[in-house]
């Protein structure tokens, strides 16, 4: 049941995504879509840090869980980061809209390795699930590195 649970988030996620940017009538409401979205993603992340790290007993189910959550949130923010989403309560720096291909391809290969994450999340092999954890650390640190500012 939970498994069913999870899936339908995912696809209510991916779904969502597509017409997000139409959704805005406001840069204000596309920045809190984005903000908030990341918010939820960075708690299930952080959760699992704290198991991959030894911060918090390692419960297979709970990894599984929340990694499913990082896979669908992944997915959500990019639309919003639409023209005229620069400016206001934001972190992102202008180079998201001067360098939009690697913007878009940073935001794709974290979306690609949150679905890695998850994958290796579902096997229960806490060893495997540290070099994914790791690997998606990676691209969400590099991503920071070039675009999110302050």
């Amino acid at each position: 049941m939970k498994n069913i649970a999870t899936l339908i988030l995912a696809v209510a996620a991916a779904v969502m995504a597509l017409p997000a940017a139409a959704q805005f009538a406001k840069p204000g409401d596309a920045i809190k879509y984005r903000r908030s979205s990341l918010s939820v993603l960075q708690t299930h992340f952080f959760r699992l840090a704290n198991r991959v790290n030894g911060l918090a007993p390692y419960d297979p189910k709970a990894a599984a869980d929340n990694a499913a959550i990082v896979l669908a949130m992944s997915k959500l923010p990019w639309p919003a980061f639409g023209p005229g989403t620069g400016e206001g309560d934001t972190r992102a720096r202008p180079s998201i809209w001067t360098q939009q291909a690697k913007f878009n391809d940073s935001a794709q290969k974290m979306v690609a390795q949150a679905a890695t994450l998850d994958a290796v999340a579902k096997t229960g092999d806490l060893d495997k699930l540290k070099v994914a954890f790791r690997a998606t650390a990676g691209t969400c640190q590099s991503c920071h590195d070039a675009f999110r500012g302050r």
